[in-house]
């Protein structure tokens, strides 16, 4: 072999040892990084423990629950619509159930609407019968025709207490429509703005009088809003009127009277006992002392 190569070959392996090298990992995949990353995560947070006492709600509860209360929600419908059509004697677990085409639920959703749903329900009132639970619609007025619903607008009248809600009434009345239109304009039907809600009034007629119409335009006219009791009672005063002040009665405490001093004023005497004894040397002292 040519020594002149063996040379070269020699140079070339000497630089090649001299020259230093960076050896290349080799890179795990990104999927096999992902999983390694995530199990890192989850190890490092604490586990929340879950909570049992979380409120209950029946839309989003299982379907079982769902089903109890779709069976008490045709109940108490049910209960109400008998009510409104005068039916108000009492009926028991089977006859309502059959009355509602329920019978096929099951003695484990029976047993809690006689123990839990339907006593515990603002809407329904148990009432013993011969021995046996039977229960009946409770509306929010105790109402048996129109000539109850009239004394009551009377009454609330007469207290002050407002009006009735008109849902209420037709809840509380049997065939409300039929005795709302034969009472006619005994009533006063108002529209509560915030909610569009009619109230209903007694419509006293004793109280109504003829108002001129040119006050009325008058009242109608003037614009208030923005303006405070003392702005107005200024605006008054500029005007040349007075405004009410005081209306209400003062109660008057009436003064106490002093008692009169009677008589003359009686001092203790002492040295009773010595009367007639003592004498007096006053005369005497003075004597002396100017001679």
């Amino acid at each position: 072999m040519d020594p002149a190569l063996l040379k070269e070959r020699a140079k070339f392996m000497n630089r090649a040892l001299a020259q230093p090298t960076v050896e290349k990992r080799k890179s795990k995949s990104s999927h096999d990084s992902d999983k390694a990353k995530k199990a890192k995560v989850s190890s490092s947070r604490p586990k929340e423990p879950k909570s049992s006492s979380a409120a209950f709600d029946y839309k989003t509860a299982s379907g079982s629950s769902q089903m109890k209360f779709g069976i008490l929600a045709k109940v108490v419908n049910f209960m109400k619509k008998r009510h409104q059509d005068n039916d108000t004697y009492p009926l028991s677990i089977d006859e309502i159930l059959d009355e509602t085409n329920q019978l096929d639920v099951g003695n484990k959703n029976k047993h809690w609407l006689i123990t839990e749903a339907l006593p515990k329900n603002p809407k329904i009132l148990n009432v013993q019968e011969d021995g046996e639970t039977k229960y009946k619609y409770k509306p929010t007025y105790e109402l048996k025709d129109r000539k109850a619903f009239l004394n009551l607008l009377k009454k609330c009248d007469l207290h002050g207490d407002g009006g009735l809600l008109l849902d209420d009434i037709e809840e509380s009345l049997p065939h409300c429509q039929q005795a709302l239109k034969k009472l006619g304009d005994s009533i006063l039907y108002i529209t509560r703005p915030h909610d569009k809600k009619k109230i209903l009034f007694y419509n006293d007629k004793y109280c109504q009088f003829n108002i001129d119409e040119e006050f009325t335009k008058l009242w109608r006219g003037v614009s208030v809003e923005g303006q405070d009791e003392r702005k107005i009672e200024d605006y008054l005063e500029k005007q040349g009127i007075t405004s009410m002040q005081d209306v209400g009665l003062k109660t008057v405490t009436p003064a106490q009277k002093r008692k009169k001093k009677g008589g003359k004023r009686s001092f203790k005497k002492h040295n009773e006992h010595l009367e007639g004894v003592l004498q007096d040397y006053g005369e005497f002292k003075a004597s002396k002392f100017t001679s």
